[in-house]
């Protein structure tokens, strides 16, 4: 599972048997997971994030969707 960015106590990454899905990022903080779409931004799930904290997530995602994109296509060869 690579990680693709770190921030504060967030591991931004994704699983490399997930070609098959839309592109996405996973978010973790400790126990806590979230998953997010990619285009168009948006949260798919989460376990153990308060909603302020998911609004900071999808504020996070949005800003660097681009990147995580880019990321995401290099690594599946897209």
């Amino acid at each position: 599972m690579p990680t693709v960015f770190r921030i504060g106590p967030y591991r931004f990454f994704f699983y490399a048997n997930e070609n098959g899905e839309p592109h996405h990022i996973h978010v973790q903080q400790d126990r806590m997971l979230a998953k997010f779409w990619l285009k168009p931004v948006s949260l798919a799930r989460s376990t153990g994030f308060a909603p302020q904290d998911l609004s900071k997530l999808l504020g996070l995602v949005e800003a660097n969707q681009p990147f995580f994109v880019e990321a995401w296509n290099e690594f599946f060869h897209v």
